[in-house]
């Protein structure tokens, strides 16, 4: 087991953390690693215990620093904000999309893969783990007279577009094509917006 928590521990983490924001987990290595940081491979070692608890360690924080801010987000009502599921769903997603939030994002999702691969190894639960904290949250936001079934169900219909949504960013880097799925607009006829998202063929006929 590790020693007892100690500053030097606390200051390493925090330096390894932000090296791997930096550069993702694929091909971690501790000698980089420790280089970047201004340690060794085996002060590391003596911190952590072995790189798989280390990296075990980091996908932690990440995952409850995310939740964190997810958290803030969607307690921090906007101005005219109903606090319904589409506008709780919308201010994460603002948040998520951002990009001051695209290093946190593709790490979430490097290690979301990487868990369910067959021999997932440091990464094993992440995945799980960071979906039901996910959705957890999303279940918590909702007006408490919901009925939990549902509100779980709702939950998990819109973490499943946000997730999608996030994933197509950040493979193609359309940020206003993907914007526009996640808040679709009606087309415009002569006449305006049609409310259904149809044009009105009937207006048009001679």
């Amino acid at each position: 087991m590790p020693p007892t928590p100690s500053p030097r521990r606390t200051e390493l983490l925090d330096a390894c953390y932000a090296y791997l924001l930096d550069h993702g987990l694929t091909g971690l290595s501790l000698r980089p690693l420790a280089a970047a940081t201004g340690t060794s491979p085996r002060v590391l070692l003596y911190l952590f215990g072995s790189k798989d608890a280390l990296v075990r360690e980091l996908l932690a924080r990440a995952r409850h620093e995310q939740v964190r801010m997810m958290a803030e987000v969607l307690e921090n009502k906007d101005k005219g904000d109903d606090g319904g599921l589409e506008a709780l769903t919308d201010r994460l997603w603002d948040f998520l999309s951002s990009p001051a939030q695209r290093p946190m994002v593709r790490l979430t999702y490097e290690a979301f893969l990487l868990s369910l691969t067959r021999d997932p190894g440091p990464w094993a639960g992440f995945a799980g783990e960071a979906a039901r904290e996910w959705l957890d949250l999303l279940v918590r936001a909702q007006s408490p007279d919901t009925p939990p079934a549902l509100a779980e169900a709702r939950a998990t219909r819109a973490l499943a577009l946000v997730r999608g949504l996030l994933l197509d960013l950040l493979a193609c880097e359309e940020p206003d094509r993907v914007a526009a799925a996640m808040h679709p607009r009606p087309p415009v006829t002569d006449d305006g917006p049609h409310p259904s998202g149809k044009q009105d063929t009937q207006a048009h006929t001679p």
